[in-house]
This record gives C-alpha cells, sequence and structure tokens, in this order.
C-alpha cells in the first residue's frame, strides 16, 4: 500500500521515555499530558516529560513503597504520589481544606481535564454514571444518566466497564463514548459506539451511534473532531464524523465509517546514537501491540518501546477515498487545516484529466460561499455590535475566528481560477460556465462579487470573440456594475466599438465624476481609452497635458507617447495659434524627451494662415 493511501499517522516527534521494565514503572498524567518515568520507587530518579515541555523534569524521592499513580498539579506547581488505595502524599507540605463532599458509592471514575467533569460509576451493573463539573474552587452536581447495555444471554456476568468508556469534545460538546461490544437489537451484528451527549445544564442524552459492523478488541482516539476507533485484530482503524448527514431514526443518528479500513501509516523507530553514522536502517514500529495504551483525545502510548504519539489526520489521501464531491467537501470544510487541500480539490475538478460536471462544480462553490457568507454574517454582526457600543456591556463578546474553511473571492481568484482560465485545451464555453456558477453561487448568498472576477470573465470572452454574449451579461446585469468594469470596457474600444457606450451607460447608473473615471483609466495604462472618454464628454480643451504625458511615458510605449503628444500640440495649435507648450504647463522634460526619440524636426510647426 503506497504512502497516499494511509489517512491517519503517528506524530514526527514522539516524546521518547525509559521503557517499562520491572525497574522502571511508568505513569501517564491525562491532565499536563506527562509520562513519568519512576526508577525503583523514585530512590535513583523520577523523569517527567510531555509533548509540549522543551526539558524534562528530573528529580529523586525516597522509596517508601510501591507507586501506584504520581502527578503534577497544573503548570506542575505540586506534585502528588499515591502509594496505597487510601492515601495521596503531597512531598511539599500544604493545607488542604474541604469545600464539598458527596457520599456515593462508587466503582470507578473518570475524569476529561479538558472541560473539568468527573463521571462516577454506580449501582450494582456499574451503568448509572453520575457527572460532576468543576469551575472556580466549586463543585456541581449535573443530572445521572444511565447507559443501556446490550443484550446478552443471561448466563453472562453483566455490568459496564471502565474500558469501553471514554470522555471527548467533539466540535465543542462534551460527549461520553460507550463502546457496545454487541448491539442491542438482535439483527445487528457486530460492535458500535454510543454517544451521548453531556450538556453543562439539562439532562444527559444519547444522540449518535456508530456502526463498526466487526467485532473484537478496540480502542478510541479523537482527532481534529472526527472519532477514529481502532481495531487490533485486523490492525486497521476507521474514522467517523458526526457532522456528516447519517441516518435519522427519530430519535438517534446512526453513521458509517467516512472511510474503508487502513492501517496507521507504518513508522520507522529512529536509532539513537552513533548508529546514524552506521548503515543500519530504522526499525519498524510494531503498530497496534497489545502494549499499545490510548489516552484521550489523540494519544497513544507504547510503554514497552518508550515512545508517546499523537495521533494525526492526513487530509490529502482522503481526497482519492472519497470521490463524493459534495461529501469530501463537507468533511474537509470541518477540519483544522483544510484550506490548501480543498483548493487543490478546486484545481483537480477543474483540470482536463479530472473534469467534473457543472452541478458537481456548483455543489462543491455553494459550500464554499455557505462558509463563507457565515463568516461575513459574523464579522457584519461583530462590528455592528462594537460600534453599538456593546463591548463594554457584553465581555464576552469575542471576534469571530477565521478558519482555513473560510475560502474568500481571493483565494479562488489566485489558487484556481486564473490558472484554470490559462489552461488551453479547455474549451471555452466550459471556461466562462464555471466562472458564470462562481458568480451565481455569490450572488446566491448575496455576497458582492469583486470585480476582478468580472474582469477575468470578460478577458476571458474577448479572447474566444464572444462580444454578443458579453453583450449580453451587461445588458441584463450578469456582471454587476462597477468603476474598474467600466474602465475596463472603455479600453476595449478598438476591439468592439459598442463597448464604449455600455461603459460611459454603466459610469452614469454609478453617477461616477468625469475625472475620477479619468484617473482611474490613467492608473490602468489605459491613456487613449482615457482620452477617448474625455473627448466624448468634450472635456479635452481643458484636461492637463502633463498629466496624460505623465501617464504615455510611463508606458514605455513610444509610439502611444508620439500619439498623445501630437494631440496636444494640435489641441495647443487650435486654441493658441501655435502648437507649442506654454511654461505653465510643465512639460518641457516631455518636450525634450520627444526630440530625444523622435528629432526636432519631428515637432509639429506652427500654422499660419
Amino acid at each position: 500500500m503506497g504512502e497516499e493511501d494511509y489517512y491517519l499517522e503517528l506524530c514526527e516527534r514522539p516524546v521518547q521515555f525509559e521503557k517499562a521494565n520491572p525497574v522502571n514503572c511508568v505513569f501517564f498524567d491525562e491532565a499536563n499530558k506527562q509520562v513519568f518515568a519512576v526508577r525503583s520507587g523514585g530512590a535513583t530518579g523520577v523523569v517527567v516529560k510531555g509533548p509540549d515541555d522543551r526539558n524534562p523534569i528530573s528529580f529523586r524521592m525516597d522509596d517508601k513503597g510501591e507507586v501506584k499513580c504520581i502527578k503534577f498539579s497544573l503548570e506542575n506547581k505540586i506534585l502528588a504520589v499515591q502509594r496505597t488505595s487510601k492515601t495521596v502524599v503531597l512531598p511539599e507540605k500544604r493545607i488542604l481544606k474541604l469545600l464539598k463532599s458527596h457520599n456515593i458509592n462508587v466503582n470507578w471514575y473518570m475524569y476529561c481535564p479538558e472541560s473539568a467533569v468527573i463521571l462516577l460509576s454506580t449501582t450494582v451493573l456499574e451503568n448509572v454514571l453520575q457527572p460532576f463539573y468543576f469551575r472556580a474552587g466549586t463543585m456541581s452536581k449535573l443530572p445521572k444518566f444511565e447507559i443501556e447495555l446490550p443484550a446478552v444471554p443471561k448466563s453472562t456476568k453483566l455490568s459496564l466497564s471502565e474500558r469501553d468508556i471514554a470522555m471527548a469534545t467533539i466540535y465543542g460538546q462534551l460527549y461520553v463514548l460507550f463502546l457496545r461490544h454487541h448491539s442491542r437489537t438482535s439483527n445487528s451484528t457486530g460492535a458500535e459506539v454510543v454517544l451521548y451527549h453531556l450538556p453543562r445544564e439539562g439532562a444527559c442524552k444519547k444522540m449518535h451511534i456508530l456502526k463498526l459492523n466487526r467485532t473484537g478488541k478496540f480502542a478510541l482516539n479523537v482527532v481534529d473532531n472526527l472519532v477514529v476507533v481502532h481495531h487490533q485484530d485486523t490492525e486497521t482503524s476507521v474514522i467517523f464524523d458526526i457532522k456528516l448527514r447519517g441516518e435519522f431514526d427519530g430519535t438517534v443518528t446512526f453513521h458509517h465509517p467516512v472511510l474503508p479500513a487502513r492501517s496507521i501509516q507504518p513508522y520507522q523507530i529512529p536509532l539513537a546514537g552513533p548508529a546514524a553514522v552506521t548503515s543500519q536502517s530504522p526499525i519498524p514500529c510494531k503498530l497496534y501491540s497489545s502494549s499499545w495504551i490510548v489516552f484521550q483525545p489523540d494519544i497513544i502510548i507504547s510503554a514497552s518501546q518508550g515512545y508517546l504519539w499523537n495521533l494525526q489526520v492526513k487530509l490529502e489521501p482522503i481526497v482519492k477515498l472519497l470521490p463524493d464531491k459534495g461529501r469530501l467537501m463537507d468533511f474537509l470544510l470541518q477540519r483544522k487545516e483544510c484550506k490548501m487541500v480543498i483548493l487543490s480539490v478546486c484545481s483537480q475538478m477543474l483540470s482536463e484529466s479530472d473534469r467534473a460536471t457543472l452541478p458537481v462544480i456548483a455543489t462543491v462553490f455553494d459550500k464554499l460561499n455557505h462558509e463563507y457568507k457565515k463568516y461575513l454574517d459574523a464579522e457584519q454582526s461583530y462590528t455592528m455590535a462594537v460600534e453599538a457600543g456593546q463591548s463594554r456591556s457584553n465581555p464576552l463578546l469575542r471576534r469571530p475566528v477565521r478558519t482555513q474553511a473560510v475560502l474568500d473571492q481571493s483565494d479562488v481568484y489566485t489558487h484556481v481560477l486564473s490558472a484554470f482560465v490559462e489552461k488551453k485545451e479547455m474549451p471555452h464555453k466550459f471556461v466562462i460556465a464555471v466562472l458564470m456558477e462562481y458568480i451565481r453561487s455569490l450572488n446566491q448568498f448575496q455576497i458582492a462579487v469583486q470585480h476582478y472576477l468580472h474582469e477575468l470573465v470578460i478577458k476571458t470572452l474577448v479572447q474566444h470573440n464572444l462580444f454578443y454574449m458579453l453583450h449580453q451579461f451587461l445588458q441584463y446585469h450578469v456582471l454587476s456594475d462597477s468603476k474598474p468594469l467600466a474602465c475596463l470596457l472603455l479600453s476595449l474600444e478598438s476591439f468592439y466599438p459598442p463597448a464604449h457606450q455600455l461603459s460611459l451607460d454603466m459610469l452614469k447608473r454609478l453617477s461616477t465624476a468625469n475625472d475620477e473615471i479619468v484617473e482611474v483609466l490613467l492608473s490602468k495604462h489605459q491613456v487613449l481609452a482615457a482620452l477617448r472618454f474625455i473627448r466624448g464628454i468634450g472635456g479635452h480643451d481643458n484636461i492637463s497635458a502633463r498629466k496624460f504625458l505623465d501617464a504615455a511615458k510611463q508606458t514605455e510605449d513610444n509610439m502611444l507617447f508620439y500619439t498623445i503628444f501630437r494631440f496636444f500640440e494640435q489641441r495647443n495649435q487650435r486654441l493658441r495659434g501655435s502648437p507649442n507648450f506654454t511654461p505653465g504647463e510643465h512639460c518641457e522634460e516631455h518636450v525634450a524627451f520627444f526630440k530625444q526619440v523622435f528629432g526636432d524636426q519631428a515637432l509639429m510647426r506652427p500654422t499660419t494662415f
């Protein structure tokens, strides 16, 4: 299987620690994401490492018996060591104060550091879970809920195992994940993962069921809001996305794996020390090993090999594995690092080899612009709230975060459309249809179309002499009025004479000042178009010769400069009886340049009657 087929991988730089052995015990703290390697009960050293720790923490402590658990408080301020089932020792003397207590029979507990929620398993079947929420030194009791156990033969001992429960935040919401090894319905084979939504307020509710369609040993991770289910027997993993459309039965939504099962990408253990100099190759890591321990959200630890990895999702291989472009877009738009992959998908669907149909292209554009519009609306609401002074009265008011799913017009223009229109092998009707489809989608979501997209359409139409189509687009306002568009039309007059009038009509609709139009045209080096326009409105006797000669010289087109220079000589002759420029016009350098390029004899001689 090629590297492009694996959509899950272990991070490149794992946390390395001393392997577990009879002398060295390994512990993991889920809150700080730290691995503790405790040698000889701490007497010969304790080494603490985490993914973000630049320098490991090393210390020694007295060997007072077997260490059952060891953890730091947040920010590594206080160390706590548990050696018996009932005592926890703080090496630094502290006064502890009892804030609140609850009497409850507990079978086992689970804590989620990200959401500060603890789950307590109660009752004989262990399947009634009591959540508590910690916040600012207080503890709140949330409504308890029952996990539905599978239907099994009466001879089997039925209870909820801690191994089959996980807690994770998915799309900003806390879920309790229950790995049910047998479905509740007799006609369904295979295990399933049941997701219970645990809100801060209100009752816990069963929301999603992930169908695994297989049995055996499983482990769960959550990566980039995807539920990853590892299957040890087949040494493969599958991913589920609860945001994608599933089958809703009126109560819960059933989901199937987004993609076919695949192994995590093979991982090579780098050789340490001077071995790198020798010809020894890296050792392949045993994936899905029985010594692997999985922690939430995305951590895999191999105690026997001494590694802690973060699991990662690779988006590029998913593009080939998910041929339905609409579903692919729904999937990619929810991922953290999606922008360049989405732009690549858009370019690919407009390529000769993988060309998509127009309805598919329209669907993709609509999905992109739906996200874009959501962001624009949120940004506008925020701006209006700030302008109304609500930011002072509402401290929770936050500027919307622009995620990678927001692809604006400049992104699509720069990375997709500008290259697409240059492809000579593409039928021009298809090129124009794609451009118009993108503009239609923007209009549908009431997003103002940027003028450079209209320019791209016009240039493509002109390139293929499709002036009748251009005329129709303008006549029926398919292309929105704008000053840059009007100036572009003025510059097309030599190819298509009606463009001059179309442009003037557009500028009148925009109530644009004439001198502003001239400035825009000159800034775009459309010197002749500017001159034609000013003549068309009868203002050519009052314009600055120097301004036009400056602009003509900047184009580095000597024949254009000659034409403009000659026009003003003729104007001078008509208005003042002499072709020469007056000192007040400050055109001396242009006269000198004209003589240098064309010679003194090319200057116009005064006409006498």
